[in-house]
């Protein structure tokens, strides 16, 4: 479920799959729905995701380019160690940005907005 923290920042906390698949894609046409100098940067809150499968990388990766083209930041937060595992393997760990949990991530975004 997406939730806009602020006019520059949206929050997603997805849940496991089967809605993972459809809660990204969401967040993706969301983001497509808007002008670039509208868009936020996302925090995406994998806490209740447990695995993730090839579609669901990609999605994420789509995420990433899209915010990328806007200038806009995305933050992975409050990953489990078996998702965490998929990142290390995959080196994806070294693509996207992580936070320990959802406060720091909006902190370390509203910090770098300044």
């Amino acid at each position: 479920m997406s939730t806009d923290w602020s006019d520059e920042i949206l929050i997603s906390n997805l849940a496991d799959e089967p809605e993972l698949s459809d809660e990204l894609s969401d967040v993706h046409a969301r983001l497509e729905g808007l002008e670039a100098t509208q868009t936020p940067d996302v925090v995406l809150n994998l806490a209740a995701v447990t695995h993730l499968n090839s579609s669901n990388i990609a999605q994420l990766l789509r995420l990433r380019t899209v915010l990328q083209q806007r200038e806009r930041r995305l933050a992975l937060c409050s990953v489990a160690n078996p998702v965490w595992s998929t990142m290390l393997l995959t080196g994806l760990d070294k693509v996207f940005n992580f936070a320990p949990d959802p406060a720091t991530a909006l902190a370390s975004l509203q910090m770098d907005r300044e």
